[in-house]
């Protein structure tokens, strides 16, 4: 049976300040949990029976058997998905290196949780391993990023630093950024590796960042003359830019 204080643990772990105090994050639903199990040591898990009798040999350092009622009055989400589980959030060693040898992102400010979980949806597609992060941008471990993650967050590691000082610290390494004067990108020459900067859902790539920007690019709309939107969503023209990258790096290959 799941506790009074097990449920108020769990729902506290919506706030940022509870999950950076305990070291976690919540994962909810079979296939996200799947993904996930292996990957990040894990606390609790509670479950519907069927879905334990599906998965004898979990390992978690709890493991709570609830009704569909339990679970539902513990969820972050509004439509409970058989299972629940608390893992510990991961250490990764920052280091700038993969940068130089292979292709990177930038996140400067992303706001939007679902976007920054499909974005780290999208690296994991696309074979990036790092994502650099600012201060400014929302919390990788708030539920509604890692929902969005889809189980991503096993394979992509993210770092929070200070954008411009990491990006001064790269040298000639290429550094990539969207903007509206910059040059259509289906017209330049496109690297294997260096990093790619998505800036902000209402104002792009800030200031400092934008001027250590050496690879000003553009994704032009269709057909040029033609009245259309302000601007594509951030994980939208992030999905067409990586496309774009790994199809050069496909037909080079």
């Amino acid at each position: 049976m799941l506790s009074k204080n097990k449920i108020k643990y769990i729902r506290s772990l919506e706030l940022k300040k509870n999950r950076k105090e305990e070291k976690v994050f919540v994962a909810e639903g079979h296939k996200l949990v799947g993904d996930l199990l292996g990957h990040f040591p894990c606390r609790l898990l509670v479950a519907i029976p069927s879905w334990l009798e599906k998965h004898p040999r979990v390992q978690a350092d709890e493991i709570i058997e609830v009704t569909l009622d339990e679970l539902t009055r513990a969820s972050l989400q509004k439509t409970p998905q058989e299972v629940l589980a608390i893992f510990e959030q991961p250490t990764w060693t920052y280091e700038v290196e993969p940068v130089s040898k292979s292709l990177c992102l930038a996140l400067d400010d992303i706001q939007d949780p679902g976007n920054l979980g499909t974005i780290i949806r999208l690296a994991d597609w696309f074979g990036i391993e790092h994502i650099f992060c600012s201060q400014g941008t929302v919390d990788v471990y708030n539920p509604k990023t890692i929902q969005a993650t889809m189980g991503a967050l096993a394979r992509v590691k993210l770092h929070y630093c200070h954008l411009p000082s990491l990006i001064a610290s790269l040298g000639n390494v290429p550094v990539y950024g969207t903007f509206l004067d910059g040059e259509n990108m289906y017209g330049k020459d496109l690297t294997s590796h260096g990093l790619i900067v998505m800036g902000n859902e209402g104002n792009g790539i800030g200031e400092e960042v934008a001027k250590l920007v050496n690879e000003r690019l553009y994704i032009p709309n269709y057909p040029p003359q033609r009245e259309t939107s302000e601007s594509l969503n951030v994980a939208v023209a992030t999905a067409v830019i990586c496309a774009e990258f790994r199809r050069r790096t496909v037909n080079v290959g």
